[in-house]
């Protein structure tokens, strides 16, 4: 049914708070929403049911366990009514709440406040009246009453007058585009003089800005500098405090994971940030000046191996699964030595890390590392001519062709599958009569465009190195995925990328030179049972693989079961519940198991089933509960970590510090909420790193006479969606009988492709 599904763009009409958290299609004639939490597909019921099950309202369906807290608890408050009961609480006060302010009208125009006629609820049992206030414009043609969403709530006494503040109108027909635009431009002038990046409007903390200042009416007394350094800030880092302890009762469920993120700066120090990874949110712990720790004559990893004990010790040791980082030599010796400090934890390499090192190395066989090329002059050549980057939004419905991704590697492969995509469009644009009118594309900068996209040998190679390099992305995707832990899934994803890139090379002395490098680099996680034992215990892919290979990945969760339950009378008990899963024993065989193996999380299935072999469902939940990367969460953060430690001055170090502590959880709050499917900026500044080699002018786009005036630049709302990813574990489908792809590691091994660092860590 998938296939048949059609996205469907959101329209400025569709203002409901749920449309956020919910993706819509079109399935024939009818428009169907899924969740993006837990991927419920809505057949009916309109935007109120998906609220409904996002708010954890019972009585009209399922509810969503995997939406985040705060999304729950705000649509809670949208459709309980929070907003107005506060208002009125507000209201009652001594001090009456002042009305929004409204930026002086033009000439011939007045506005005043008037009486909305009586709004009748029924609520309760009963009928209650209210009414809003609402704006009216007087002008010299008509008089017209401002169309106004009415607020409706049951529990309000009769005859209240509520004061609306401008923000919660969804309509006023009589706000000018004039006052907007001064509300805007001031705005956009506070920006620009503080330095802020565009990026700073996307901020989910803008909205909320915008909604104190307009309840608070006009003239409200605006924080000092003092204020904010003072008693602001410290709210805030108690607010998110607050927040972390509220986690570590979780941490103790379902177990954690301890995520190091390394960061360099320009001058050359080095800070290592440590999160806290379990399956309801990712946490900023704190950051470490690592500059000496990390120097070449500290290759023990002593140093580091005790500043990582410090952060288990704060966790909790017996709370904490597995410690990933980079791959790199001192943070392997580091590993082995806190594995051995803690028998109960592991030490994993970050397998993002991993993946991002074969895409590298991919990038750098000839005829990928020339194909990537040709595709980065016709980038540059349109990300540098306003007039060219114009005609390509006309022709891709406003879509760019250029993808950023978690990494500048996998953002190169990112890329080169949008120009797939885009193909049809960019084809129909060099051969438009547009395109043959525009001066450019007489020279030689445009000729050589017209000539590379007309090129089908091009797009042959093109679609290829595809074909190879995108399993390896959705690989990416799924152990960076916030939404849905990766344990339980990278194990198949990684024999599905080896799985493709042979059937797209046939044979086997092409595929074994891009298998060779993905044995490489996986041989570190290989080696480490995680990942096999998230395979076994995820029942989509349990129920569906052969006895041999069942009993290949068997030690690999009698290790797990040693290392991560401490008790012997609880090991033993595991040991006799696995024979019952095996064999789908008891309610694993009820049907209602059955059908929930292909829709239910992994953990979520253990959960609701496995109640009767508890100790097998606890550890099963607590290894399926976990990440496989250090790169969930990590992003640029606007005050550099690295720039609390160049600080002289031990007090502003701290403050400094408790900023970026503030910041770094403040946007971790945000993974999972935002749906994603926004428009993004190839040319801002956050992802300048990301594309730097795909939109920087080369000779030939210096020598172009095409202008670069900004101001030119069109804006065109998409009308049409590239590409949709609803699930990337959706289509790992069934059966995993290719013995070749298993043995490929030890071949790896017996060809001497060993790297100094597994030798180092496994002999």
């Amino acid at each position: 049914m998938d296939s048949d599904l059609e996205p469907v763009a959101l329209t400025p009409q569709k203002q409901d708070s749920a449309w956020k958290h919910c993706e819509v299609y079109k399935y024939g004639d009818r428009v169907q929403m899924r969740c993006l939490y837990c991927k419920k597909m809505f057949k009916g019921g309109g935007i109120t049911r998906v609220k409904e099950h996002l708010a954890g309202k019972k009585g009209q369906g399922t509810i969503c366990n995997q939406v985040p807290e705060e999304v729950r608890l705000y649509l809670q408050q949208c459709i309980d009514g929070t907003v107005r009961r506060q208002r009125k609480r507000r209201r009652s006060s001594a001090e009456p709440l002042p009305i929004a302010y409204f930026p002086p009208s033009s000439e011939g125009e007045t506005t005043q406040l008037v009486e909305a006629s009586d709004v009748v609820a029924a609520g309760g049992g009963q009928r209650t009246k209210q009414r809003t206030y609402r704006s009216r414009k007087n002008s010299s043609n008509n008089n017209e009453l401002a169309n106004v969403e009415d607020l409706i709530g049951g529990d309000m006494d009769n005859n209240n007058l509520i004061p609306v503040a401008i923000s919660s109108v969804k309509n006023i027909a009589s706000f000018s585009k004039e006052r907007e635009k001064t509300v805007h431009l001031a705005i956009g002038r506070f920006l620009f003089d503080i330095g802020a990046e565009f990026d700073a409007v996307s901020s989910v903390n803008f909205q909320q800005l915008v909604d104190a200042i307009v309840s608070g009416g006009f003239g409200v007394s605006l924080p000092s500098n003092e204020e904010l350094k003072g008693w602001i800030l410290k709210s805030c880092v108690d607010e998110v405090k607050k927040d972390i302890d509220e986690c570590r009762p979780l941490w103790k469920k379902t177990g954690c994971s301890v995520l190091v993120q390394e960061i360099n700066s320009e001058k050359g120090n080095k800070v290592l940030n440590f999160l806290v990874h379990c399956p309801e949110k990712v946490v900023f712990l704190k950051s470490v000046d690592a500059t000496d720790m990390l120097a070449s004559d500290d290759d023990d990893g002593d140093k580091l191996c005790e500043v990582l004990k410090e952060v288990v010790e704060e966790i909790g040791d017996t709370n904490v699964v597995q410690v990933i980082t980079k791959c790199e030599d001192h943070y392997v010796s580091a590993g082995k030595k806190l594995m051995e400090a803690y028998p109960s934890l592991y030490w994993v390499p970050c397998a993002a890390h991993c993946v991002d090192k074969m895409l590298e190395e991919f990038g750098k066989i000839d005829w990928i590392r020339e194909i990537i090329e040709q595709a980065r002059t016709v980038t540059r050549i349109i990300y540098n001519h306003i007039g060219v980057l114009n005609l390509m939004k006309k022709f891709t419905y406003g879509n760019d062709i250029l993808q950023p991704s978690f990494t500048s590697y996998s953002t190169n492969f990112a890329t080169m599958s949008r120009i797939a995509e885009l193909k049809p469009h960019l084809q129909a644009m060099v051969t438009s009569s547009e395109w043959n009118e525009c001066s450019y594309s007489k020279e030689a900068g445009g000729l050589a465009m017209t000539e590379t996209i007309n090129d089908e040998s091009f797009w042959k190679a093109l679609t290829l190195a595809n074909n190879i390099t995108v399993p390896l992305l959705r690989v990416l995707r799924i152990v960076c995925s916030v939404r849905r832990p990766g344990m339980g899934y990278v194990y198949a994803a990684v024999y599905r990328a080896k799985e493709a890139i042979k059937t797209h090379l046939v044979h086997r002395e092409d595929y074994l030179i891009y298998w060779k490098i993905i044995d490489k680099w996986w041989l570190q996680q290989q080696r480490l049972p995680l990942h096999a034992a998230g395979f076994y215990l995820n029942p989509r892919f349990f129920y569906n693989i052969g006895e041999e290979m069942r009993s290949e990945i068997h030690l690999a969760v009698v290790d797990c079961i040693e290392k991560l339950v401490p008790e012997d009378t609880d090991q033993d008990i595991i040991g006799k519940d696995i024979n019952s899963y095996k064999n789908a024993v008891g309610i694993f065989g009820r049907n209602l198991a059955i059908r929930a193996r292909d829709t239910m999380l992994p953990a979520e299935w253990w959960s609701t089933y496995g109640e009767s072999c508890l100790n097998l469902s606890r550890f099963a939940i607590r290894l399926l509960s976990q990440t496989c990367s250090s790169l969930v969460g990590s992003g640029r953060i606007l005050t550099p970590v690295e720039k609390v430690y160049e600080t002289k001055n031990s007090i502003e170090r701290q403050r400094l510090s408790d900023l970026v502590f503030v910041q770094y959880n403040m946007r971790l709050r945000r993974l999972g909420v935002e749906s994603g499917d926004e428009n993004v900026d190839p040319l801002s500044q956050s992802n300048m790193e990301l594309l730097e080699d795909w939109v920087s002018r080369n000779q030939v786009c210096i020598e172009g006479n095409g202008s670069s005036d900004w101001k030119s630049l069109e804006s065109i709302k998409r009308t049409e969606v590239a590409a949709v990813i609803i699930d990337e574990t959706e289509d790992l489908g069934t059966g995993f009988d290719d013995g070749e792809i298993f043995k490929g590691e030890k071949e790896v091994s017996d060809e001497g492709y060993f790297t100094n660092i597994s030798e180092k860590l496994f002999t």
